[in-house]
């Protein structure tokens, strides 16, 4: 009762998981990954099993397929399952149980797998396809979403809309370089749940991605005077604690050498206005 897509970039840094359905908070159940293995998508009667078995066999060495024949084998409920995989160099595995509620069938291609189960139509999956193959360049995390988006667009879930998740890795991606989660978001109930998705995941560019090069704006006496003048003004002692009440260290210097492009267009906007 869920449609998804298990994918690796091009690039071969990241994998990840964008997952939608009519049941509640999906993201708990549905999708893994883990930075240089790779990553997965248990639905149907899941088998939550699936993620820590699928992730040790890939860290093993094992292939997609392999590792999908190994959790199989091993599942007298095998006919109820539906499973995705993409390994460590991008191959993809994909299967749909004989007892999945109809319309249900994935494809697979390089880097990515592509499944779902009481869905509207095969329509679905071949949206999801064709957008995902359309979005080279396109930065990972939305290109997944992207397909995902796609896949609703095109009837999603035949039963309805309920929640959405988007699941992302990369080596030491995380907030503050300490883990390698790049993207955790879900939307657990919600009557749009694919463009809430999209919502969290233009803030948690802002909060939990750190500035490029080009976003970073060099800081002279005379903006960390105007940064100074301004957190004073918002009733902070300084620019830095500012910062961290607002939880702009990501796009903040902490030596405050730059600010990043769009934080310093906040203050201007809140500057302006008071």
């Amino acid at each position: 009762m869920t449609f998804s897509i298990v994918a690796r970039s091009d690039d071969g840094d990241s994998w990840g998981v964008a997952v939608a359905s009519k049941f509640l908070a999906v993201g708990s159940v549905v999708p893994a990954a883990v930075a240089q293995v790779g990553a997965l998508a248990t639905q149907a009667h899941a088998n939550v099993a699936y993620k820590g078995l699928a992730l040790s066999h890939l860290d093993e060495g094992a292939t997609a397929p392999i590792a999908l024949d190994r959790l199989l084998e091993e599942d007298d409920g095998r006919d109820h399952r539906q499973v995705g995989i993409v390994d460590v160099d991008g191959g993809a595995a994909s299967h749909t149980g004989s007892a999945c509620i109809d319309w249900a069938g994935g494809v697979t291609g390089a880097g990515f797998a592509i499944q779902g189960n009481c869905l509207a139509g095969e329509e679905v999956v071949e949206a999801m396809r064709a957008t995902w193959e359309a979005g080279a360049g396109t930065p990972f995390d939305r290109r997944l979403l992207e397909a995902l988006a796609a896949g609703d667009a095109a009837g999603g879930d035949k039963r309805g809309r309920q929640s959405a998740a988007l699941l992302v890795v990369r080596d030491e991606a995380g907030y503050d370089g300490g883990d390698d989660i790049a993207v955790d978001l879900r939307v657990d109930d919600h009557a749009t749940p694919v463009d809430e998705l999209a919502r969290l995941l233009d803030l948690n560019e802002i909060y939990l991605v750190a500035s490029t090069e080009e976003e970073k704006v060099p800081v002279d006496e005379a903006l960390r005077g105007e940064l100074e003048a301004f957190a004073r003004d918002q009733g902070h002692p300084d620019f830095t604690t500012w910062v961290g009440t607002e939880n702009y260290e990501m796009r903040v210097d902490a030596g405050l050498a730059w600010v990043d492009q769009r934080v310093l267009a906040i203050v201007r906007a809140v500057g302006s206005l008071s």
